[in-house]
Parts: C-alpha cells; structure tokens; sequence
C-alpha cells in the first residue's frame, strides 16, 4: 500500500516498500526525458520487490497554463509533506514572475546542500586526456550569496536610496547608475554545509575535503566561509578529520580537509582533478565548478543533482541542464541527468541496490555505444537511438 516517507526520531527517513514520490515532469524536453525516466526506476525498484508511487504535481509552463502560477502552493505543500521529490527541467519566466523556480524551491523549503557528484563513465566522450580522474562530490550552499536576490535595478530609486545610504554610513563610494546586490554568507548556513559534507565524506569513506572559496578578495564573506569550516572540523570532527595546518598534509588515518581559491580551483580541477574529492563551497563557486567539472566527463546532459535538507529530511532531485524547448517532443535528447538524479534519490531513500542497477546499465549501455545524439556525434562507432530507445537500453541491461 502507498504510503508517505516520514522523518524518525533520530532524523533518519523511513521508507515505506511503496513510498508515494512527487515529481515534476519538466518543461521543454521534461515530456521526453521524464516518461523514460520513469520507466527506468520502475523497473529498477521492481527487480528488489519495490515499488514507488508517483504523484505528478505541476510546476513551470504547465502549471501557468492550467493554474494561471507558476510555482502553485499545492506543489510546494507536496513537496514538504512527502518530504522527497523529484523534477525535470523548468523554465524561468522572463520579464517577470519568479526570479527562479529551481532557485525557489530551494529556498521555500530551505534545502541547503546543492549535491553534485561528478563522474566520468566508461566511453563518454570527453574533451580532456583523463576524464577517469574526475570522481568529486560537491555541497553547494543552496540558499545564500547572490542567489539570495539581494539586488536593486541601476537608476531606480532604490539603487540611488542604497547608494546614498552606504556612502553615508559606510563611506563607500559607488558610482552613479550602479547596479547594486548584497552577498550574505553567514555561519549558520555556511557550517551546516560544511558539516554535511564531512558526515557525506566520512560515510562514503572519501579521503578530503576542500572548502573552495575567494576569501583573498572577499575576506568576510568567501573568507568567513573558510573559517567557519575550519572552526567546524576542530570543534565537531577533531576525532574523526583535521585541517592540513594541523597535519602538515598527513592526516593519518583521518579526513584531510583543506582549503583552495576559486580561480585557482578551476585550474586545478583540469590539470590535476585527482587531488579533489569532496568540494564544499559557497553558491556561485559551486554553480561554476559544477559546470566546470561536468564538461570534463560528458556536459550537463549527463550531470545528477540533488537539494536536500539533511535536517529537516527534505529533498528535491532534479536534472541540471536547460529545457532544451527546441528539442521537445522529438524523443531524441539524453535523459542521463535525470536518470542519474534518480539513482541520487534512491541511494538517499537507503534503496543502494535499486540506485546501483541503474548506475551499472547505464554505463553498460553506454560503454556498447548505444547513446543519443549529443554523445554519438562524438564518438566513433556508436549506435545512434532515440531517447526512448536508449531508456529500453538500460533497462534491458538491469
């Protein structure tokens, strides 16, 4: 019988044998990627008696159309009395409306982690000599920095009002017809993120963690996200991890965390990718390294993510790439991102058996060069197929 997952009294989720999910097909080539999607954790969780039952809630241009917003109370009320959910791609009004809907959902139900592993899978192609030694997991803080939408327009009223107000208070100068956006990092946020990350590196048996930042330039901002994750590691994991300065880079038998500068990182993570594990970093260095990283092992097409509240239990799990709208309905784009997004979403659940099938026949499927037309196009050899058809691939191979 369906039933909701439910948070237990030590924090962890219990997870009915028939949990009730909602999800979000997704704009654009979401009509594409998420029916074949489906059908691929269907017959995933069946393979291990399971079985989940979905429940469509509607977010994005559907949701407009048929409810006249775009982000109804009803999906955001779903998503926060069943607690895990997973979506497709969604449109961002322009000219109005919600700054984000994506961004939006992480901040009414305040997921903080913005959970991107990275990892190339066997015959993928790959502009890089060794996209093998790309294996990082990276916490994003999800809910803070410029994504926050602190900003006021140039020329308007506010701006000047702001403008006028931080030279007389704080002496700054900043010229006329500015822009102007605040950037709030704060310790709460900013150690949560950092805790969760080391309790992920500690249980996946990972051997660092780096906190990424560009505190040479923004010293209370960048900078105190450093410390702050510092502070964390000496007062909460001094048993179990230890900062580089306190080892010398010999950690022993415990987690090395470190620390590196942005621009730096995105250099490194190219020239020297083996030497990041775990990332934990801030919301916009995060956006960029994501993206970064993934274009090392295949794009974004193939690229999971996850938003998860690691208190509260919440989690939202959803393709990282655009809607694509010009592909929609030609069945032809790749749903490896949502796909791998559900494979996230049941290693979350505890169902590791259900989300390790799927891992394996993918990269089966892909390995054979059975693929759809972004990676065929860059392969020798490969097997041309539809969407649907590269779905059936993998699920023939569970």
């Amino acid at each position: 019988m369906a039933q909701r997952i439910t948070l237990g009294s030590g924090g962890e989720l219990e997870v009915p044998d028939e949990p009730i999910i909602p999800f979000i097909e997704g704009d654009g080539t979401g009509v594409d990627i998420w029916p074949v999607s489906r059908l691929v954790f269907d017959a995933a969780a069946a393979k291990h008696g399971k079985k989940v039952a979905w429940r469509e809630v509607l977010a994005g241009e559907k949701a407009f159309k048929e409810t006249g917003t775009w982000l109804p109370t009803e999906t955001v009320e779903a998503f926060r009395d069943h607690l895990i959910g997973i979506k497709g791609p969604l449109t961002t009004p322009v000219g109005g409306g919600i700054r984000s809907l994506n961004v939006a959902l992480r901040q009414i139900l305040d997921l903080y982690v913005c959970l991107r592993p990275v990892r190339w899978f066997t015959g993928v192609p790959s502009p890089v000599r060794h996209p093998e030694k790309v294996d990082v997991v990276i916490f994003r803080e999800n809910t803070e920095d410029v994504y926050a939408g602190l900003e006021v327009q140039a020329g308007s009223p506010e701006a000047e009002r702001l403008r006028a107000f931080l030279h007389d208070e704080m002496g700054w100068e900043i010229r006329p017809n500015s822009g102007i956006g605040i950037k709030p990092v704060s310790e709460m946020s900013s150690k949560r993120l950092v805790r969760a990350a080391l309790l992920y590196a500690l249980a996946h048996s990972r051997k660092s963690l780096t906190l990424v930042h560009k505190g040479n330039i923004q010293k209370f901002t960048e900078g105190a996200f450093r410390t702050w994750g510092y502070e964390v590691v000496s007062e909460e994991f001094s048993d179990t991890a230890v900062s580089w300065g306190d080892c010398e880079g010999n950690p022993g038998d415990k987690l090395l965390v470190k620390d590196a500068i942005a621009d730096i990182t995105l250099q490194q993570i190219l020239t020297r990718p083996e030497e990041f594990d775990v990332v934990a970093t801030t919301n916009l260095n995060g956006d960029y390294l994501s993206d970064a990283l993934a274009a090392q092992v295949g794009g974004i097409g193939i690229a999971p993510g996850g938003n998860i509240n690691y208190v509260t239990g919440h989690g939202v799990f959803e393709a990282t790439h655009g809607t694509a709208p010009k592909y929609a309905g030609l069945d032809m784009v790749n749903p490896g991102s949502v796909i791998l997004s559900g494979t996230l979403m049941f290693e979350h659940l505890g169902w590791t058996d259900v989300a390790s099938d799927i891992v394996k026949a993918l990269e089966a499927t892909i390995a054979e060069g059975i693929v759809t037309y972004d990676f065929a196009r860059l392969m020798d050899g490969a097997t041309e197929v539809k969407c649907s058809e590269f779905a059936g691939a993998i699920v023939d191979r569970l």
